[in-house]
């Protein structure tokens, strides 16, 4: 049964798999029953998981163009306004980082706007748990004990497919959307009436610092929602905000039922597609403590013709490796410094073909190592670090759902699979971003 008996609170689809996680990770942790379809499920399926209080869908439009996002995002806008939910949500990353051109939030917003309707689409993308901060309508994010503003952030000011070029949210939305893009700040969040707004439905970004501003951010949609259904374009903050104000207001207990930690497993294999400065850190630090690590030769990876022998011989290099080691580490490469990665851009453009094209072509050949890495050894546990990677890994399984089996770290915990196929019904996997958890994330995902 609902947790609070109240339908359906909040729907989301995530633009990436590793933020859907983190999503679902904040009201599982809450104790609301939080569910996360792999794909847009069909009748039977969305019956196997009637009575949740969130329900999400995965996806991978961060890595997308805008027309395959006008193809794609309006069926699952539409299957998560069919819940009734007062909040539908776009997930982002809390680094907010898009472009026109790819991944565009702003395109999001105009295709989920025309179908869930509402006067104003508010959004959240402060998350102090995850060390992101909005203020002034500008946002900071931290790595490691410094934080940055984040066109300033040594690694999101140098993503390989949407750099941060601009740290105020309104300016950088704003050259993706024509709708009106306002922001309140934490000093007006007090007293914000958003039947003021007026104009074409715009987005309004509201300040989140610390935990006052977000208990109240998290009030004002809340109650705006409970009016007219509302659309909002944010990050895992606004499911922070929104349990925030629910434990205010009483909807939800202020302490729930802690979640076990998870046991330790014989054996754990790694995906990376990460060029995360932090990744490397950890990939280093699990090769320090008895991983084997292993290096995609991404070229090959990469090129249809060479991928199966490529496969192959990872596949035989990971069985070796579990002969001396109880965790292996496949990467394709350690930071954007990496000659892999300039392996990998040299061929885009001899090819002709879009870099983020060879990307994906990357992403799925790690899906397709997955798929076959997991019966073949009898892996209980499975992790994919990068956003884009553990979208191509998850889409490559017969897995179903997933929901939040163990924490592990913020934004990146254990899950549990869902699937028809033995092999993969109960499979934890771990999705990882670049920029989430500590240097010693993979040697903890086995140990627990």
């Amino acid at each position: 049964m609902s947790v609070v008996g109240k339908g359906v609170l909040l729907g989301f689809y995530g633009d990436d798999f590793t933020g859907s996680t983190d999503a679902m990770e904040v009201t599982a942790f809450a104790g609301l029953r939080t569910v996360l379809f792999t794909r847009v499920p069909d009748a039977d399926l969305r019956a196997r998981f009637a009575d949740y209080d969130v329900v999400g869908i995965a996806g991978t439009s961060r890595a997308r163009d805008p027309e395959w996002m006008a193809q794609h995002l309006p069926v699952a806008f539409g299957a998560l306004a069919s819940l009734d939910a007062p909040v539908i949500q776009y997930k982002v990353c809390s680094t907010f980082d898009s472009a026109p051109e790819i991944g565009s939030i702003g395109k999001a917003i105009d295709i989920g706007t025309g179908l869930v309707g509402g006067c104003w689409s508010p959004s959240i993308v402060g998350a102090p748990h995850l060390g992101r901060w909005q203020v002034f309508g500008t946002l900071f994010a931290a790595a490691g004990d410094t934080t940055y503003r984040i066109d300033r952030h040594p690694t999101m000011s140098r993503h390989p497919v949407t750099p941060m070029k601009e740290g105020d949210l309104t300016l950088h939305l704003a050259a993706q959307t024509d709708r009106p893009v306002r922001a309140v700040d934490f000093l007006h969040l007090d007293g914000f009436m958003p039947e003021d707004l007026g104009g074409d439905v715009p987005v309004v970004f509201l300040d989140v610092l610390d935990a006052r501003s977000q208990a109240l951010a998290g009030g004002i949609v809340w109650k705006a929602a409970t009016r007219e259904r509302l659309f909002s374009a944010s990050s895992s903050g606004l499911q922070s905000a929104l349990v925030a104000h629910w434990r205010q207001s009483g909807i939800l207990a202020s302490d729930p039922e802690p979640i076990a930690p998870a046991e330790d497993v014989d054996r754990l294999l790694v995906l990376s597609g990460s060029c995360s400065p932090l990744t490397a850190e950890q990939i280093t630090h699990a090769e320090d403590h008895g991983f084997a690590g292993i290096r995609i030769d991404v070229v090959a990876a990469a090129s249809p013709d060479r991928a199966e022998a490529e496969r192959a011989r990872l596949l035989d290099e990971i069985e070796a490796a579990f002969e001396d080691a109880q965790g292996v580490v496949v990467y394709a490469a350690r930071t954007v410094d990496d000659p892999s990665y300039a392996a990998l851009k040299q061929m885009s453009e001899n090819t002709g073909t879009a870099f983020s094209h060879v990307q994906d072509a990357l992403g799925r050949f790690m899906g397709d190592v997955a798929l076959a890495a997991v019966p073949r050894f009898l892996l209980e546990r499975l992790v994919a670090a990068g956003g884009d990677t553990s979208g191509r890994i998850v889409e490559s399984l017969p897995v179903d759902a997933l929901e939040v089996a163990h924490p592990l770290a913020k934004g990146a915990p254990l899950c549990r699979c869902h699937a028809e196929d033995s092999a993969y019904d109960g499979l934890q996997v771990a999705l990882k971003g670049g920029q989430m958890g500590d240097p010693d994330y993979f040697v903890r995902a086995m140990s627990g």
